[in-house]
C-alpha cells in the first residue's frame, strides 16, 4: 500500500489513508470532539491562526483542525484518487 498525502491548505499535509471523517465544527457533538482531543493530547491545530473551517478525524484518534472547506478537502481527495493508478493497474 502506498502513502497518499493530501494538501490540507497552507503547506498542511496529512495521509490521506489515515483519514476516516471530514465534518464542519459547528455542531456541539464536533466541538466536544474537539475539546477531548485537545484533553488527550491529540489535537493538531493546522489552521495557522485562522477561522476552523474543516474537522478532520483519523483513525490514529487524532483530531485536525483546518481553515479550508470541508468539500475543498474531500474534492483534492477525490482528485488525488483518480490521478493514483489501482492495485490492478500496478501489476
Amino acid at each position: 500500500m502506498s502513502v497518499r498525502l493530501i494538501n490540507i491548505g497552507f503547506g498542511s499535509i496529512v495521509s490521506a489513508n489515515r483519514i476516516i471523517s471530514i465534518v464542519g465544527p459547528e455542531s456541539a457533538p464536533v466541538k466536544r470532539l474537539i475539546q477531548d482531543a485537545k484533553d488527550r493530547g491529540k489535537l493538531i491545530d493546522a489552521t495557522y491562526g485562522r477561522r476552523t473551517r474543516a474537522v478532520i478525524i483519523c483513525d490514529s484518534e487524532h483530531v485536525i483542525l483546518c481553515a479550508v472547506q470541508p468539500e475543498t478537502v474531500a474534492n483534492r481527495l477525490s482528485n488525488q484518487s483518480k490521478d493514483t493508478p489501482s492495485d490492478e493497474e500496478e501489476e
